[in-house]
């Protein structure tokens, strides 16, 4: 398990690497971009260009704008890096990156709408205008952009949560300024709750319409999963319970008290702490319809891995029984 940490925090230092050199390669273009139109408006300035006549001043202004602008996003950039190396939690640093880069963006477009358009009057009712327009034409993303302000807000889901929503199942790797992008696990070719190869793209305004199922809580990041055994009703009940929590015990380890314990903790503190919490993994009785004992352990479990803890639990407790086969006896015949 240890291992496996290590390789994680490993990956996540190699993706900082990347993301930190791919800025500091935005921002060398920036400079350059900035370098070539502060040259272009000191031209215009001396005019070198008098042979474009009234379009001298246009491009003079444009060239300005762009300058500026440049100098934003390079301010970004830098915030950006910075907020890479200061910030502890990714899913702080993921929001804090996406709502500077939003806000470069409006600081561009107001600074080249205020350099091109001399009369702010004009300027304002002809945005007015285009506004108007614009928000018949792009309701859909309008509300899609305010569902991402919600989901920033509210946070019903970060990156790296895995989460279901509609019909749509996965591990959120992106959230957009208008959808959100799942790392589908299950899906339409697989009986399990491993990944599918499949991505996902929803607007983000569907959460403000359904309900957010999030396996990966931050308060508590586990999910209950349960395995049935089907045994003889010969079999000795005592000895299949027995054999089934010491299994799933071994197999879960002591976190899995730890985790109970915290449980109920919460639920103690919360308005529905009258909710009996039992001893698990907890294994329970009842008749199948058919001519045998069903036989359920419920446990708890990180919802990534239950797929993996679950074969291993399986697998092994099996093993157990057909060790046992003098206590332990299977259906068998049709009715099986």
């Amino acid at each position: 398990m240890e291992v496996n940490q290590n390789q994680k925090e490993e990956i996540d230092k190699k993706a900082d690497k990347i993301k930190k050199k791919s800025s500091f390669i935005w921002l060398g273009s920036y400079i350059t971009v900035g370098l070539i139109a502060l040259t272009a408006y000191i031209l215009f300035r001396l005019h070198v260009f008098d042979l474009l006549g009234t379009y001298r001043i246009t491009l003079q202004k444009l060239s300005l704008a762009i300058f500026f602008a440049v100098l934003i996003l390079s301010a970004t950039k830098l915030i950006e890096l910075e907020i890479q190396k200061r910030s502890k939690g990714k899913y702080n640093r993921y929001n804090l990156i996406q709502l500077t880069n939003l806000l470069s963006i409006i600081a561009v477009a107001i600074l080249i709408v205020s350099f091109l358009f001399a009369n702010w009057y004009a300027a304002a009712l002809s945005l007015g205008l285009i506004s108007l327009i614009l928000g018949f034409a792009l309701q859909t993303p309008i509300s899609s952009f305010i569902g991402w302000i919600y989901i920033i807000i509210r946070t019903p889901y970060r990156i790296g949560d895995r989460i279901e929503i509609n019909s749509f199942k996965g591990d959120v790797i992106e959230i957009g300024y208008v959808d959100t992008t799942l790392w589908e696990f299950a899906g339409d070719y697989l009986t399990n709750d491993l990944p599918s190869g499949r991505l996902i793209r929803f607007p983000n305004s569907l959460v403000l319409q359904s309900a957010v199922f999030n396996y990966s809580w931050e308060d508590f990041k586990f999910i209950w999963n349960e395995i049935p055994f089907h045994v003889a009703y010969e079999s000795d009940l005592d000895f299949v319970e027995k054999t089934i929590k010491k299994v799933t015990s071994a197999e879960l380890g002591p976190q899995m008290s730890d985790r109970v314990t915290e449980l109920r903790k919460m639920i103690k503190d919360s308005p529905i702490d009258e909710i009996e919490i039992k001893e698990y993994p907890y294994v329970s009785f009842r008749i199948n319809d058919n001519t045998w004992v069903e036989v359920t352990v419920t446990y708890l479990v990180p919802p990534k891995k239950a797929a993996t803890i679950r074969t291993e639990i399986i697998r092994n407790i099996l093993a157990e029984f057909n060790k046992a086969a003098d206590k332990v006896l299977f259906p068998n015949g049709n009715s099986r």
